[in-house]
C-alpha cells in the first residue's frame, strides 16, 4: 500500500515510519505537530476524544473528521472520509486532547456538521487513489491552456484531485478579480468533475511549490509554517537591517517570514534605551545616532559632517540628554572602548606544527639550480667574443696562443699516468705513446687513428679522453688547418 504523504510503503504504513508516525522520506512529516500529550494516561472516567485531524495533498490542507467507527488510530495511518458527493483518503496527523487545541486555535467549533471517518483505508481505495493524483500533473498543463485561450489573466498553481476523481479543486493566484464563469464549464466537461476554484497567495503558492531558502534549509511555508501573518519594513528597522529589498524578500515576492521570528526579543531589548535620544548636543557639535547594540548595549553616535562613530553607553545617553534639556553643552561625548576579543582557543588534543618543518634542503637545491643557471650563462657570454676573435685574428696571434695549450697537454701527462696505475684502467704503456702519435699527426694535418688496445676493447682510449679533457678536442680541430700555421 502506499503512502498517502510520499507515496511508498505497504501494508498500510509509510515507509521508514517511526514509532510516533512519523515518515523519515520526509513527505508526511509536513506541517506535522508533536503530540506531546500522547503518552500521557487518561482517568477512566474520561474518554478520548473523537475529533481526529487528517492531512491531504502531503499536508499541504488538513482538516477534522469525527470518529464513528469507534476503531483507536494511531499517527501515520490512512483512513477513507467522507468526501463531495463520494470519499476522500487521508492521513491521520493528530490524535487525543490535542486536537481541541488545534480546533481552538483555527476556531472550528465542534459541531455535529463535522464529517466522519467511514473506515481504514482498503487496497481499493488506495487504488483508486494512487489513480486518479497522477491525473493531477496533466490536468495543471491542460487547465493553464484553457485558461490562456479564454485570455483570463491567472496563474494556476495547483491541482488537487480527490480519491474518487469526483471532485476537482483549482488553486489559482490572481492581482485583479477573475470572471470563471465560463472557465468552470470548460473545465467541468473537461475533467468530467465537479469543480471548485480557490484564490490563494503569493506566501501560499510558494507553500505548495516548495524550495530551498537563503538559510540554505526548506521553505517555512512548506514545512511547517500553516497561517500567515503581515510582515512590515518596520520590523528590519528594528532589528537594525539594511532595507534592501532583494535580501529581506522571499522566493514569494514577499517579505520573509523569518523577520517576525526575533522582533518579540528586539522590542523588548530596546524599552530599555532612550526614545527621545536620537539627537544629542555637545561643545563640538550636534552628534546623531546612527544605530542601537541590544548586544552590548551601545548607542552609536556621529557629528555631522564625519563618519566616525562613537559607541555611548545608555547611562551616558541618557545624562546627555538630561543636560541639553537644562541648556548645558558638554564638552566631551566620553565615548566607550570597543574591544573587539578574540575567541578562547580550545585544547583539541594535537599540536599545530604548520610552519615549524624546515625546507632548507629545498631550499638548497633551489640555490644550487640558479647557480648553475648563472654558470651557464657566463660561460655562454665568455665564449662569444673569443670566437669572434679567433674568426678576426692573424696567424701570428694563433700561434702565439699555442703556447698554453701545450702547457695544459704537459699538465694532463702526469694525471693520465696516475690513472693508468690502477688495475682496472688501460696500461700506461700505450697512454704515453698516444701523445706522440697525436703530435706527429698533427704536423702531418692527418687526424689520429684508433690503435688496438692488448685488452681487446678498441677504441675507448680516445672516448676516455674526449670525456676528460673535451676542450682539447675543439682545440686540436683548429690547429689542423693548412700549412700557414707551422710556418
Amino acid at each position: 500500500m502506499a503512502c498517502a504523504g510520499c507515496g511508498t510503503g505497504v501494508d498500510g504504513k509509510p515507509a521508514g515510519c517511526k514509532s510516533n508516525g512519523g515518515c523519515s522520506t520526509g513527505g508526511c512529516n509536513r506541517l506535522n505537530v508533536f503530540d506531546w500529550l500522547s503518552n500521557i494516561p487518561l482517568g477512566d472516567s474520561l474518554a478520548p476524544f473523537d475529533i481526529v485531524e487528517v492531512s491531504f495533498n502531503n499536508g499541504s490542507r488538513k482538516d477534522f473528521f469525527r470518529n464513528v467507527t469507534k476503531q483507536s488510530f494511531d499517527k501515520g495511518e490512512m483512513v477513507t472520509v467522507e468526501g463531495v458527493s463520494g470519499f476522500d483518503v487521508g492521513t491521520i496527523s493528530l490524535t487525543g486532547e490535542l486536537v481541541k487545541l488545534q480546533m481552538k486555535k483555527r476556531r472550528v467549533e465542534d459541531t455535529p456538521e463535522i464529517k466522519k471517518i467511514l473506515r481504514r483505508s482498503t487496497n481499493d481505495d488506495l487504488q483508486r487513489m494512487s489513480d486518479n493524483k497522477a491525473r493531477e500533473k496533466e490536468a495543471l498543463i491542460k487547465s493553464r491552456a484553457l485558461a490562456r485561450n479564454l485570455g483570463l489573466e491567472m496563474k494556476l498553481a495547483e491541482v488537487e484531485i480527490q480519491a474518487d476523481g469526483r471532485k476537482a479543486t483549482f488553486f489559482y493566484t490572481a492581482d485583479d478579480r477573475v470572471d470563471f464563469r465560463e472557465l468552470i464549464k470548460v473545465y467541468a466537461s473537461e475533467f468530467r468533475a465537479k469543480v471548485e476554484m480557490r484564490q490563494i497567495g503569493a506566501r501560499q503558492e510558494a507553500g505548495k511549490v516548495g524550495g530551498i531558502g537563503s538559510c540554505g534549509r526548506e521553505l517555512c511555508c512548506s514545512t511547517w509554517l500553516s497561517d500567515f501573518k503581515s510582515v512590515n519594513t518596520t520590523a528590519a528597522r528594528y532589528q537594525n537591517l539594511s532595507i534592501n529589498q532583494a535580501k529581506l524578500s522571499g522566493q514569494c515576492g514577499r517579505l520573509k517570514c523569518c523577520l517576525n521570528y526575533e522582533l518579540d526579543t528586539y522590542l523588548d531589548a530596546l524599552k530599555e534605551f532612550p526614545e527621545d535620544a536620537d539627537v544629542i548636543e555637545t561643545a563640538a557639535g550636534t552628534a546623531h545616532l546612527q544605530k542601537r547594540d541590544i548586544f552590548k548595549s551601545l548607542m552609536w553616535y556621529s557629528f555631522e559632517g564625519s563618519n566616525k562613530q562613537y559607541p555611548l553607553t545608555i547611562t551616558r545617553a541618557k545624562e546627555i540628554k538630561l543636560l541639553n534639556k537644562q541648556g548645558i553643552r558638554p564638552e566631551d561625548l566620553k565615548p566607550v572602548e570597543v574591544v573587539t576579543s578574540k575567541p578562547k582557543e580550545t585544547d583539541l588534543g594535537y599540536a599545530d606544527v604548520v610552519g615549524q618543518i624546515s625546507l632548507k634542503s629545498l631550499e638548497k637545491t633551489a640555490q644550487k639550480r640558479k647557480q648553475k643557471d648563472k654558470d651557464k650563462q657566463k660561460q655562454q657570454k665568455g665564449n662569444e667574443p673569443k670566437q669572434a676573435q679567433g674568426k678576426n685574428e692573424p696567424a701570428k696571434m694563433k700561434q702565439d696562443n699555442r703556447q698554453p695549450e701545450k702547457k695544459q697537454k704537459q699538465e694532463a701527462r702526469p694525471q693520465q699516468q696516475r690513472q693508468g696505475g690502477n688495475n682496472n684502467g688501460p696500461k700506461p704503456g700505450n697512454q704515453g705513446n698516444q701523445p706522440k702519435q697525436e703530435q706527429g699527426n698533427r704536423q702531418q694535418g692527418q687526424q689520429p687513428k684508433q690503435q688496438p688496445n692488448q685488452s681487446g676493447n678498441q677504441g675507448q682510449q680516445p672516448k676516455q679522453q674526449e670525456k676528460r679533457h673535451p676542450k682539447h678536442k675543439h682545440k686540436h680541430q683548429k690547429s689542423n688547418q693548412p700549412d700557414k700555421d707551422n710556418k
